[in-house]
């Protein structure tokens, strides 16, 4: 499959291209697959369709929403998302996530290295001083993938997320501009 892809932020082993309605298809396909969704939350137990995918760009792309694909640097092929969402340019917040959904790509350190490159678009070119998420007590490889990131743990809900009868905390974690050191647009500015 032939679609735009633009190398916005460039990682050694990845990098970020802004989002366009073609990769939905690709991302029903990740968000179909229990194994990569139930880590991620509501996704797990929603429809996901080709059609509200593209409805979802859309609105992202028509709100200058900041979401990127995530692209493997050698291929070019999509292996998963990041985004910043609730951006607050008036107190400088933001809420991160972020999913590979190519499974062949996880363990990696992809995850770990698109999360540096958002966070310096995040940090450096949005000018946010706080970016926070929330991820489940279960999902190890996520917070150690945070935690090498930078983000730290502020606190829980605990017993959140209920699923085949098994109660989980949702883990917070958050990460200040002053803790970050930038990868890509620093390098630039110097």
């Amino acid at each position: 499959m032939i679609f735009m892809l633009v190398k916005k932020l460039i990682g050694n082993n990845c990098y970020l291209s802004p989002i366009c309605l073609e990769h939905a298809e690709q991302w029903t396909e990740w968000l179909n697959d229990l194994e990569v969704t139930i880590p991620l939350g509501d996704e797990a137990y929603t429809h996901i369709t080709v059609e509200n995918q593209k409805e979802l760009i859309r609105k992202w792309i028509e709100n200058d929403t900041p979401v990127f694909s995530i692209c493997d640097i050698e291929t070019n092929e999509i292996i998963g998302r990041s985004m910043l969402l609730a951006v607050d340019l008036v107190n400088r917040t933001a809420r991160f996530g972020i999913a590979i959904g190519r499974k062949d790509f996880w363990n990696k350190g992809y995850g770990q290295e698109a999360t540096k490159l958002t966070l310096d678009y995040g940090f450096n070119l949005l000018n946010l001083n706080n970016i926070m998420l929330g991820t489940f007590s279960f999902n190890e490889r996520a917070i150690n993938c945070y935690k090498k990131a930078g983000f730290k743990e502020i606190g829980r809900r605990r017993e959140a997320r209920i699923l085949g009868n098994k109660k989980f905390d949702v883990v917070f974690m958050d990460i200040l501009a002053e803790e970050f050191e930038s990868v890509v647009v620093q390098k630039i500015v110097q």
